[in-house]
């Protein structure tokens, strides 16, 4: 009971320390783009993403990389520019970068990971795109976007056509960091469940499951020069394991931490990082937007290119001796989180700022509500209360036990 309980108080000792290490890097990512778009409109992206050439999809993946990093957010802009008129491909293409380019998530995987699985994110996130380009152009399938165009029109609200903002003059002013504010504020509004629950799970992952589990998940975890049928296992694997977490991009990060630690190849590794957009909450919304033909298209293009991406960016590393050490990773229980070093003085800028954008957005609006029309919704607020409970739980028993 004695090392239960040890382990419950390092669980969650670990998931603050984690949360504490990157808070200022979610800051200052939904800082930037919060900035990005309240000064960019949708409309003006969508007049650049008509057609399927080079330079639309390069300004879609641009845009997609100055955008948020919330799947969810992303795939309701992704359907709005979509159904508004932008090319499939495009629109795709902002899609994976708006979850795979994004700044926010390269800092954090920076804090996590080290600067290969930075590398590897952004090149593979370009590959992605590369291959979704080709892998559709073959495929080629016009009378399912034709369709799926016209569901995604009737599901968009008709009254969608914003302004473009004469951006010079909106930062200047007060009303456009009003905007900013409430922007911000959204964002972590949209991802705080995910978040909550990510680094939970990874906390108690990293404290209770021992390293020979992952080699047995992860054929080959642990090797130092894994065969290529263990290295395509792994990136197989990796998607199977994102699709039932069900958590987001940010979320995940902590997890491939985890597995990392654990001996996971640099393959398997990137697999389980670009798989939030396979994972079974997107696949539904998908269907809800487009239909289920083409959210299955959808699914089975991008498991493909994740698949193929995360192979190709292993061996392409590998050839320049790139690959991370496995052996270098530190263990999360084992790190030193709180201290005075610069996250001590970035958290307390970022609290500072969020607070002062909170209490704005709060004499302005009110606060967001709690979304529950769908099944998800409910579940993850339901296992984002239940990990608050097992983290006030765990920090609290040493106080606990001292006073019994």
């Amino acid at each position: 009971m004695q090392s239960l309980l040890a382990n419950w108080h390092q669980a969650a000792t670990t998931t603050l320390g984690l949360f504490w290490m990157a808070f200022w890097a979610f800051g200052l990512g939904y800082l930037i783009s919060s900035m990005i778009q309240v000064f960019v409109s949708r409309r003006r992206m969508r007049q650049t993403m008509g057609e399927t050439g080079a330079r639309d999809i390069a300004l879609a993946g641009f845009f997609g990389f100055i955008s948020s990093s919330c799947s969810f957010a992303a795939l309701a802009t992704t359907r709005a520019l979509f159904s508004k008129g932008a090319g499939f491909v495009p629109s795709l293409a902002f899609l994976l970068a708006s979850t795979n380019l994004v700044i926010e998530l390269g800092i954090v995987i920076a804090l996590f990971l080290g600067w290969q699985f930075v590398v590897g994110e952004y090149l593979g996130g370009l590959l992605l795109i590369l291959l979704m380009w080709l892998l559709v152009s073959l495929t080629g399938p016009k009378k399912l976007i034709d369709n799926a165009r016209e569901r995604a029109r009737e599901a968009e609200s008709a009254g969608d056509e914003e302004e473009i903002p004469d951006w010079k003059k909106l930062i200047r002013s007060r009303d456009g960091w009003r905007r900013v504010a409430d922007r911000y504020v959204m964002e972590w509004h949209m991802v705080w469940r995910d978040v909550t629950i990510g680094f939970t799970v990874a906390g108690i992952i990293a404290t209770f499951v021992p390293r020979k589990f992952f080699q047995t998940l992860f054929v080959g975890a642990g090797s130092g020069d894994p065969a290529f049928w263990e290295v395509l296992l792994q990136s197989l694997v990796g998607p199977v394991a994102a699709f039932f977490t069900f958590i987001g991009s940010m979320g995940n990060i902590p997890l491939a931490a985890v597995l990392f630690g654990n001996g996971v190849s640099f393959a398997g590794i990137m697999a389980f990082i670009f798989s939030d957009l396979v994972v079974l909450p997107v696949l539904r919304i998908q269907a809800q937007y487009y239909g289920w033909k083409m959210a299955l298209y959808i699914l089975g293009v991008f498991l493909v290119i994740l698949i193929t991406s995360a192979i190709v960016m292993h061996y392409g590393f590998a050839a320049l001796g790139m690959l991370p050490e496995a052996d270098a990773a530190r263990s999360l229980t084992d790190r030193e989180y709180f201290s005075v070093d610069y996250t001590l003085f970035l958290d307390l800028a970022f609290i500072a700022l969020s607070l002062f954008f909170l209490v704005w957005r709060w004499r302005d609006r009110g606060l967001p509500g709690f979304k529950t029309d769908h099944l998800n919704d409910r579940i993850l607020l339901g296992l984002a209360c239940i990990a608050i409970t097992w983290l006030i739980g765990g920090i609290s028993l040493p106080l606990v036990i001292e006073g019994i």
